[in-house]
């Protein structure tokens, strides 16, 4: 592939550069700042770049992506560091671009539904500022609090009422965008039939490996009329898959349908106690919205589908406290896991509904073979399955073990018919299975479209495609050294 990780150039005169073009705040190079940086939530892969740069404008944006093509040194976009899949890990020698600071909000269009914001607005933050209008975004990452609207655009992140509503692609109606060379680009518009090729499409899940996207401009929807929401208990996680299945089977399309099985439930409830049955084996959280009729009318056909499937209780929320309770819980699933597990890494492929049983069966004898716990938590509507492979890194070997499994089950997602991300990425993680997904001429035509908008290979590099050098010298999991864990240094 043409698009590794390009030589490096002139660090010196890059920095001295952007030091005249940013504010004195906005250059970072003290090693202990940097630190903050070497990763994203993908905590085993950690790279300390050269120097990381905080602009506030589209313009100041431009100004470092141009500095750095004219010195020829890689950069890596960066929004809240939420991603699961390393997409922002810094190069060693090169710069970070932080886009925390970016965060207003630009325009509200009421009367047309739409927002235009900077990339470093979270999630949540969106929904918040379209309320008062009776709107919301839907897409609703379970970090949605902290990640940022750039990021899921780089990510076409999803989230629990994706089942319904559509991934970010969906949800995106242009964005501004500064390309590798530092020239700034528009891309979208305000019309619902385009002509051309969809080049937004293209953008929105490109990893950062095209341009930095510095304005988006957002669909919004109106507040449903009515929500209804359910926790079925199941005694076998066959049975959830299956009522999942003929959910979708008998044209009920529900906002979400979210599964978690016994140990993910464990540990939600001693970090959250959102009030989940620990003695379930598996639950199902289904919710429905729209018009109330509808909604009542669906509500008792997944009602019965929940108990022909042998569902041990169906709970239903009392009260909207209680219902977002229970979201804060499936939400936390994540963060949880560190009441039960000093370390993890969380998968994020996706397989056909029909074979939700089979591919869990799979994943737990895996498990077994490689004496480690997995927790499953993930969208079972659409199919997503988010394996969390639980192990302590203080014991030799486990995260090797723990790196394996996670690769062997992304990979297992695909000789299931499925793919190896729904909405976490690439990244890093997963280059170098790419080859089980897609076949040499595949991979040609998509480095090729890469180079069209980045020929020098700077943007984002290493990331998505397999490279001989990715492939072959992975970063892997970090270790500490033994003078570090003595606490006799530090990493600088």
């Amino acid at each position: 592939m043409g698009t590794g990780v390009a030589t490096p150039g002139d660090l010196a005169s890059c920095r001295r550069e952007l030091a005249a073009a940013l504010p004195a705040d906005a250059l970072l190079a003290d090693p202990a700042d940097l630190r903050t940086y070497e990763c994203d939530g993908l905590t085993g892969f950690r790279v300390q770049p050269a120097l990381v740069v905080l602009p506030r404008s589209t313009s100041e944006v431009a100004a470092c992506v141009a500095a750095c093509h004219r010195h020829r040194i890689p950069f890596v976009a960066r929004g809240a560091g939420t991603g699961l899949s390393g997409g922002a890990l810094p190069v060693a020698d090169g710069v970070v671009i932080g886009l925390a600071r970016m965060r207003d909000v630009l325009e509200i269009d009421s009367a047309n539904a739409r927002m235009r914001v900077q990339p470093g607005v979270t999630n949540a933050e969106i929904s918040t500022h379209a309320a008062p209008l009776g709107l919301y975004y839907a897409p609703d990452p379970s970090s949605q609090v902290v990640c940022t609207i750039g990021g899921n655009v780089a990510e076409n992140s999803g989230g629990a009422h994706c089942l319904k509503y559509g991934f970010t692609v969906n949800h995106v109606l242009a964005v501004t965008m500064v390309t590798a060379d530092g020239t700034i680009l528009e891309f979208g518009d305000d019309c619902a039939d385009r002509i051309g090729p969809d080049l937004l499409a293209l953008i929105v899940g490109s990893e950062g490996t095209l341009g930095i996207v510095t304005e988006v401009t957002v669909r919004l929807l109106p507040k449903p009329a009515a929500v209804r929401t359910l926790v079925a208990d199941f005694a076998a996680v066959a049975q959830a898959a299956d009522t999942v299945s003929e959910i979708i089977a008998a044209g009920i399309v529900p906002a979400a349908v979210e599964m978690m099985d016994k140990l993910a439930i464990a540990a939600v409830e001693k970090g959250v106690r959102a009030g989940l049955s620990t003695r379930a084996e598996a639950i199902l959280i289904i919710e429905v919205d729209g018009f109330a009729g509808q909604c009542d009318e669906d509500f008792a056909a997944i009602r019965e589908i929940c108990a022909a499937h042998g569902a041990t209780a169906v709970h239903i929320p009392a009260d909207a406290a209680e219902r977002a309770l229970i979201w804060q819980g499936r939400k936390a699933a994540f963060a949880s896991m560190g009441q039960i597990s000093p370390d993890y890494f969380v998968q994020d492929g996706v397989i056909p509904r029909t074979k939700l049983t089979p591919v869990l069966d799979r994943i737990a004898e895996m498990a077994r073979e490689a004496d480690l716990a997995v927790a499953n938590v993930f969208h079972a509507g659409d199919g997503n399955l988010h394996p969390l492979v639980l192990y302590d890194a203080r014991i030799p070997d486990q995260a090797e073990r723990a790196e394996q499994l996670s690769t062997a089950i992304a990979e297992l997602c695909v000789d299931a018919g499925g793919s190896l991300s729904g909405e976490h990425g690439i990244g890093t993680d997963k280059a170098c299975s790419m080859p089980r997904m897609f076949s040499e001429i595949d991979l040609a035509a998509m480095d090729r479209v890469r180079a069209a908008f980045d020929p020098d290979g700077l943007c984002n590099p290493g990331k998505v495609l397999p490279t001989p050098r990715l492939c072959g010298e992975r970063p892997g999991p970090y270790r500490p050294h033994p003078i570090e864990t003595a606490g006799l240094a530090g990493r600088g």
